[in-house]
């Protein structure tokens, strides 16, 4: 019976061994050491492009860093002057359904339509509207104000702004978000000024 492993013929010669393949560390070594370069202008040349590449590299970077300076780092806000819907579109109470998107609620009430500005004039913070409890909370220090924005308790200095509110010529109600009416502690209240509040 034959032997199914191959057996080597008695007297046959191990195979030469394999050369071994250059690595990385080899190829630094032999451009650091210049061992195959035994040409000094060739050496020069050499550290000439290194230094002259690195040079370049560094201005480059720097250059990009300097045009990077003249590019404008704008901030896209939202639109400061936007349709909410016709007036028919809200009844009585308070609207929170512009909140996220523009940080105002639409109010109704018997004398007409106002928009508040959703900003805590205490510290700029955005109250809640508790439905529950028939008014605006403010989470960061406690400033409550009255469904028509006015402040009855906590920090809050004085009201939430009014937005400037109109109809345009579809019927809609415009709000403009860059006109607002105040009303500071110890002066006139602008909340009965026109365009604070839309009389229908």
């Amino acid at each position: 019976m034959s032997n199914p492993i191959a057996e080597k013929p008695a007297g046959a010669a191990a195979p030469p061994p394999q050369p071994r393949k250059p690595g990385i560390g080899d190829a630094i070594r032999k451009i650091l050491s210049g061992q195959d370069d035994t040409d000094e202008t060739k050496q020069i040349a050499r550290r000439r492009r290194f230094v002259m590449a690195s040079v370049l590299g560094f201005l480059g970077v720097n250059f990009v860093m300097f045009l990077r300076f003249f590019l404008p780092r704008a901030l896209y806000e939202p639109k400061t002057n936007f349709t909410i819907g016709y007036p028919s579109d809200f009844g009585f109470g308070v609207d929170t359904k512009f909140q996220n998107a523009h940080r105002i609620w639409v109010v109704r009430n018997t004398e007409g339509i106002f928009v508040i500005s959703a900003i805590c004039t205490h510290l700029g913070c955005t109250p809640d509207w508790k439905a529950s409890e028939n008014k605006f909370k403010c989470p960061c220090h406690g400033s409550g104000y009255d469904p028509e924005g006015v402040n009855f308790e906590g920090p809050a200095p004085r009201p939430m702004d009014r937005a400037h509110v109109e109809l345009d010529p579809s019927g809609q109600i415009v709000v403009d978000l860059s006109r607002l009416y105040r009303w500071p502690k110890g002066e006139r209240s602008q909340f009965g000024d026109p365009g604070a509040i839309l009389r229908v």
